[in-house]
């Protein structure tokens, strides 16, 4: 290992590779802030030495597991002892803003908040949106085809990536950096990568696919009375805020009572009995025709009876209050601490159902110790569930789960709507995917990655070279 890192600093420069305390003090979970135990941390500056990078570990077999943001909460960055980490930081260029053909070239590192504020400059913009938004990289947004708060106008990231280059395991330098919408000739293999949680190759640079700029920003926090009530203010704002309808988001009342009245973090905009709450926002151009659109649609519903109260944000302050209230995890993390998280995704229509048995499985098991929270993109079907049993022994974290991803396999649910697998749903991947597909994903991992040295045993477990 000496030898090899040895070589690695003639690549990548003395401040390329971190050791000792340099490496400890990074975290490698952003839920529990375990230390990083890799036994080195290699930061190229670019492709071309992160191919010579790759070319050496190959060599040397050495397992390599990828870092960007650190914001994931699967353990996609957890890397053992003998085990090296590459992490992308310092490839952070945005490389090109091209507004004519509504396209950013930019290198893996690059923050999501940068990569907005860049498209913003030239009034346009990109639309992957998520609460991370300042510590995820694009790198980490394509791996694991990050979602987020727009999906349900803009689709999730694969949406928005037109081409990419990646380093194989081999280093093997894989540029696919197209920048045209149609380009059909032959396999799409920029496909490949997004959502493989760098377990077939490193993402290392990304042409991003912009948006035009909406000026317009309509917000309002809702009151809904009952789930079949949620379900159809769904479908009445989807159709009547079709061409600028950008979010859905559902709070059920354990999410927003623990948000406002018992955390108090956010002062609670609406009454908290409710059953349900939902923040409604669109996107659009000419502010005051939209903003008397979006409350005209809001009293419609109000007496229609799909909502019993509603407040719409007047000011950027009341904006960000009304997704504070969403987006702050550490609010959760800190009044449900130990704190188990599910990312799931099924049909809307079972939701409601699902959750009420979840409940009831989680508080017959542990009584008052128990606790579930729920929110999530009810508009793509996205749960986000917080449960705390008091217990983080690893007996209770696994009934936790089994109650959590059993029930999806009846529903035709994901154990994983859009934070990926890593180590924590490797196990029960095959509750969302049949063994054909879990085949196929093997054989795809050994053909990319025969010796399995990329974020080995996530995602996949199998016995490679």
């Amino acid at each position: 290992m000496s030898n090899l890192l040895n070589d690695l600093v003639a690549v990548v420069g003395p401040e390329g590779v971190l050791r000792g305390e340099d490496v400890l003090q990074r975290s490698e979970d952003w839920f529990t802030g375990a230390p990083c135990r890799a036994k080195a941390i290699v930061r190229p500056r670019s492709t071309e030495q992160l191919s010579k990078v790759m070319a050496m570990c190959h060599q040397a077999d050495q397992p390599v597991v990828t870092h960007g943001g650190m914001t994931g909460i699967v353990h996609g960055g957890v890397a053992a002892p003998e085990e090296l980490v590459v992490s992308l930081e310092l490839m952070n260029r945005i490389e090109e803003v091209d507004a004519v053909g509504s396209t950013m070239q930019v290198q893996a590192g690059v923050t999501l908040q940068r990569v907005q504020e860049a498209a913003e400059e030239i009034d346009m913009q990109f639309p992957l949106d998520l609460g991370a938004r300042g510590s995820c990289t694009i790198g980490g947004n394509i791996a694991t085809n990050a979602g987020g708060i727009r999906v349900i106008r803009y689709g999730m990231m694969r949406q928005q990536v037109l081409g990419l280059e990646a380093v194989l395991s081999d280093g093997t330098v894989v540029s696919s950096m197209n920048k045209m919408l149609k380009n059909n000739a032959g396999y799409d293999l920029k496909q490949l990568f997004i959502g493989s949680e760098g377990t077939l190759g490193i993402v290392t640079r990304a042409v991003l696919r912009l948006q035009p700029y909406m000026p317009s920003e309509q917000t309002a926090l809702v009151a809904v009375p009952t789930f079949e009530a949620l379900t159809g203010l769904l479908g009445f704002a989807s159709r009547e805020l079709a061409n600028s309808l950008s979010a859905f988001e559902a709070l059920w009342n354990n999410h927003y009572r623990l948000m406002t009245t018992e955390s108090g973090k956010y002062s609670p905009l609406l009454a908290d009995d409710s059953p349900f709450y939902a923040i409604i926002e669109t996107l659009g151009l000419d502010e005051q025709p939209d903003a008397e659109h979006f409350s005209q649609v809001l009293e419609k519903a109000l007496e229609g009876g799909l909502i019993t109260d509603a407040v719409l944000a007047n000011s950027r302050a009341q904006r960000q209050a009304i997704w504070g209230m969403r987006e702050d995890i550490e609010v959760l993390v800190k009044e449900l601490k130990p704190m188990f998280s599910y990312d799931v995704s099924m049909p809307i229509v079972h939701m409601e159902t699902y959750v009420e048995a979840l409940e009831k499985n989680i508080n017959a098991k542990w009584s008052q110790m128990g606790r579930v929270i729920v929110f999530g993109h009810l508009g793509d079907g996205n749960l986000h569930i917080m449960i705390t049993v008091r217990d983080e022994s690893p007996q209770s974290r696994r009934q936790v789960e089994e109650m959590v991803y059993t029930p999806l396999k009846e529903y035709g649910g994901s154990i994983s709507a859009e934070h990926g697998v890593g180590l924590e749903k490797r196990d029960y991947l095959s509750i969302s995917r049949t063994n054909e597909e879990v085949s196929l994903m093997k054989r795809m991992k050994v053909a990319l990655d025969p010796k399995c040295l990329l974020n080995r045993g996530k995602v996949v477990m199998l016995d490679c070279k």
